[in-house]
């Protein structure tokens, strides 16, 4: 019997990070679900997976992003690990000067420095493995900036940053690191705009609709899936043609 490859998916109780998680334990990926305070979604997703997929191996494991020593404590709960998918994060809709220390602070360690000090922690599990993989779930706004979501922007333009820069860093370890950015995508928490906002949204995208989280999860798959393995380093745009 073959051993069970871990994957480690940040965010696994968002829309996308569900997603997500359905569509790598479709393929055989034995999963780590984190989560900060949605436990209850997250222990829903871990009885499905497991009814679903016995012979595979599903943990869930808590951390909050937002805390200095988050990563630290999460490293400390992952036994092994093949690929990590960073999909948390956090908003904040407000102009600039409106944004408070605490916001800027939460945003930049939940988005950068928590996801970033855990894959240095967890890199030597990482490189183990002949490839291995790191994939932000990154986002529109971080390749072209958003109004009103300036520092969200920012967050998410150091992401794609990172993922260029340690690319070709971990690249003679084998691990590729790539990111995906997505435009609108139909989650719960876009459904909090009104059919007015999503309507102005709409006539901005040349495709003429939302994106779903599974056509996230599909490409997730596929950049994990061993067909993608002479790319490293890229953000791709899924979109629908708002931003190329």
């Amino acid at each position: 019997m073959m051993p069970s490859r871990f994957a480690l998916v940040l965010g696994a109780s968002g829309g996308i990070g569900e997603a997500i998680c359905q569509q790598l334990a479709a393929a055989g990926w034995s999963l780590y679900l984190h989560y900060n305070s949605n436990r209850q979604q997250v222990e829903l997703l871990l009885k499905r997976l497991q009814e679903e997929y016995p012979h595979l191996e599903f943990y869930s494991v808590q951390a909050d992003f937002r805390v200095e020593q988050a990563a630290t404590e999460l490293a400390s709960k992952i036994q092994s690990v093949q690929a990590i998918v960073v999909a948390n994060g956090q908003a904040v809709v407000s102009l600039l000067s409106d944004t408070t220390e605490l916001e800027m602070a939460e945003l930049w360690r939940v988005h950068m420095q928590n996801p970033a000090r855990l894959i240095a922690i967890l890199s030597s599990k990482l490189r183990k493995y002949p490839v291995s993989y790191v994939l932000f779930i990154g986002s529109i706004w971080g390749s072209t900036g958003a109004a009103g979501e300036v520092m969200y922007s920012a967050v998410k333009g150091a992401q794609h940053a990172f993922v260029k820069a340690y690319a070709k860093e971990a690249a003679y370890s084998g691990v590729r690191v790539n990111a995906i950015a997505p435009g609108w995508i139909d989650t719960r928490m876009n459904q909090e705009f009104s059919l007015e906002e999503r309507q102005m949204v709409l006539e901005q995208i040349p495709l003429l609709s939302v994106g779903t989280p599974q056509e996230i999860a599909n490409m997730v798959e596929f950049m994990l899936s061993g067909k993608a393995d002479y790319m490293t380093g890229e953000i791709v745009k899924i979109n629908g043609g708002w931003y190329m």
